[in-house]
């Protein structure tokens, strides 16, 4: 016998697909016309014009900030680079730990020594996301340079978001450029609507536990290779491929075993990822730049086979395709890509988190129970294995 719905047939929506949880003025995206916009912004115009730092505060506060807002703002960040408080428990992470588990267990830490950590209040919520923010990149180089046998570097409150990171993961300022790039993609990354997640926060969120419990869920969400790791994914199958006049054959063979094209198709992009829009060119520049072009001009050769072979399917390259190349050519190590993830999209989770505290409901969806009823029970003694 199965439970019966009451009220008539129910539908069930596997992967809350098109299921709307809120109304949200933070990110509209356009799947079938491959647009992406931040609070009304294009992610095109952004990428070209802004910075992260203002996309952080547009994201969080809802508007881009005046020269004195965002003065004050950078000052926070900067105010609040240090991590002195869990230094002594990042030396005790194992230097074999996934970056993301080590993200993860980082930022929980810090919720306890947060001196707002028990106000829910969204003034309190603002400063703590920046607070993780601000310390996100130190958690992230510290561990990587001291599982390198590195000490770690000290940030420096004349660099920007970006630029520091670089500063304190590669023990040197980077050139303008490659500042400004890794700022860019920072920009991508910051947010893109109810993902699995954004969605893990605010689940979290809504049962007003605290903002440091809802962004760790959200870490732990993006850690799951159906959701972050694709980028890293993409560039290890390139470095797999080795060289351009390999990859049709590549192509031919993955598609003959029914396996997927990494950094390719988007759960909700019916055509071109507008993020991708702009990783290509970057990975290109920078290929030049390092003169190392052969990993760029294999992966567009896949890139050239996979779109003849996909023909007609609607999977094209999304944002993970060319960014890991990326970070590659800036000096980050495969295994961080995901890392970088989290860092940017801290901004993305808190506003959404902030935003749906304004009108809290504890979020409680169904499961529809299609198991028996009135199980007969059997005492211990007289079960059979089946």
């Amino acid at each position: 016998m199965t439970s019966v719905p009451v009220g008539g047939a129910v539908v069930v929506n596997r992967g809350l697909d098109n299921i709307y949880v809120k109304e949200s003025q933070i990110c509209f995206i356009d799947g079938e016309n491959s647009r992406l916009y931040y609070r009304g912004f294009s992610i095109d115009v952004l990428a070209e014009q802004s910075t992260f730092e203002e996309v952080a505060y547009l994201l969080i506060h809802g508007t881009l900030p005046t020269e004195e807002q965002l003065g004050a703002f950078n000052s926070f960040l900067v105010a609040n680079r240090g991590i002195e408080e869990i230094s002594p428990l990042l030396s005790r992470i194992p230097q074999t730990s996934h970056p993301m588990n080590m993200l993860r267990t980082a930022i929980s830490a810090l919720g306890m020594y947060d001196p707002e950590a028990a106000d829910n209040s969204k003034e309190a919520n603002i400063r703590k996301s920046l607070r993780m923010l601000a310390k996100a990149p130190a958690i992230v180089a510290a561990f990587h340079r001291r599982r390198k046998g590195l000490d770690p570097v000290a940030p420096d409150p004349r660099l920007d978001h970006a630029a520091n990171f670089l500063l304190m993961l590669l023990g040197r300022r980077p050139d303008k450029r490659e500042a400004r790039i890794m700022d860019i993609m920072l920009i991508l990354h910051a947010e893109h609507e109810m993902n699995a997640s954004t969605f893990a926060c605010m689940v979290t969120a809504s049962t007003l536990s605290d903002l440091y419990s809802a962004i760790t869920s959200g870490i732990g969400t993006l850690k799951g290779p159906l959701h972050g790791g694709a980028n890293e994914a993409a560039l290890r199958m390139f470095l797999k491929v080795g060289r351009p006049e390999k990859a049709s054959a590549f192509v031919e063979e993955t598609m003959a075993q029914k396996q997927k094209i990494m950094g390719f198709g988007h759960r909700i992009y019916k055509s071109l990822d507008p993020r991708y829009r702009v990783t290509k060119p970057l990975a290109e520049e920078l290929s030049a730049k390092k003169g190392r072009t052969e990993l760029y001009q294999t992966a567009v050769k896949i890139e050239e086979a996979a779109i003849k072979a996909l023909a007609g399917s609607k999977l094209f390259p999304n944002v993970d395709y060319y960014s890991g190349i990326v970070f590659n050519h800036l000096g980050v190590d495969p295994d961080l890509f995901t890392t970088l993830f989290a860092m940017a999209r801290i901004s993305g989770w808190a506003a959404h988190t902030v935003e749906y505290l304004d009108e809290n409901r504890l979020i409680r969806p169904k499961a529809y129970y299609t198991g028996s009823l009135d199980m007969k029970y059997v005492p211990l003694g007289m079960r059979r294995a089946k």
